[in-house]
């Protein structure tokens, strides 16, 4: 109300002094259009402050939504960060898978190259002789890994470790000549067969475990004036295996 006086007292401080007294002019009429302009400020008073409501409402909405946002993509950090950290382990245990398959696959080879062994018989008798003379046992048992060769009669150990070798030989009993067969590590005596009598079959075996290294060779040498004894029957053999690699 103290509004509508006010803007009253304007209008008439507005007007004129002689138009006051003009029979034109209509007080009621004027205080009519200030009442309308009063409704019409309140009206936009009132959407302005529902303007304000609302946009208090939207920015609320809109903080919120930042918010959950924010919160989302703390959430999708968290999770890139598990990703990163996860494919880094994955990275890890294939690495370790890697050189496990790579230590198995060596393993595997070296389990394939640890099969060796071998026995073979002479076949035919040999001597005597006036020098030693390596005997070449033709006829194969067993050849597992190729390391012994029939051609030469000489063994060539395939790679470093312990290997067992075992010879038997065979012959009839001469009392100017014996079985004397003897088992070289290259060029090297280890051990001998020897046996002697003067009539009937003889025999005589012996063995032994050497560390070879890779290359070493390993043969029987029958020495001179000596003699052995073989046939289709297989009485005088060499044979050899491995025991296990170093």
């Amino acid at each position: 109300m103290l509004m509508l006086i006010v803007v009253l007292m304007l209008n008439v401080w507005a007007i004129p002094a002689e138009d006051i007294l003009s029979p034109n002019i209509n007080i009621l009429v004027e205080l009519e259009k200030i009442k309308s302009m009063e409704k019409r400020m309140e009206s936009v008073e009132a959407e302005m402050e529902q303007l304000r409501t609302e946009n208090t409402a939207q920015a609320k909405k809109v903080e919120a939504l930042h918010g959950i946002m924010n919160d989302r993509k703390i959430k999708m950090d968290e999770l890139t960060a598990q990703n990163e950290a996860q494919a880094k382990e994955l990275r890890a245990l294939y690495g370790t898978m890697n050189d496990t398959k790579i230590i198995m696959d060596e393993l595997k080879k070296q389990l394939e190259a640890s099969k060796v062994a071998f026995s073979a018989s002479l076949l035919s008798s040999h001597g005597p002789q006036s020098s030693l003379q390596t005997l070449v046992y033709k006829h194969i048992f067993l050849n597992t890994g190729n390391a012994y060769d029939p051609n030469t009669g000489i063994f060539t150990a395939p790679m470093r470790g312990v290997y067992v070798f075992r010879v038997f030989s065979k012959a009839y009993g001469n009392r100017d000549k014996a079985v004397v067969a003897g088992l070289f590590k290259n060029d090297q005596h280890i051990f001998s067969t020897y046996a002697r009598q003067e009539g009937g079959f003889i025999s005589s075996s012996n063995g032994v475990s050497l560390l070879l290294e890779k290359g070493d060779r390993v043969y029987v040498n029958l020495y001179s004036g000596n003699w052995i004894f073989d046939n289709e029957h297989h009485h005088s053999t060499f044979s050899g295996h491995m025991l296990f690699p170093m």
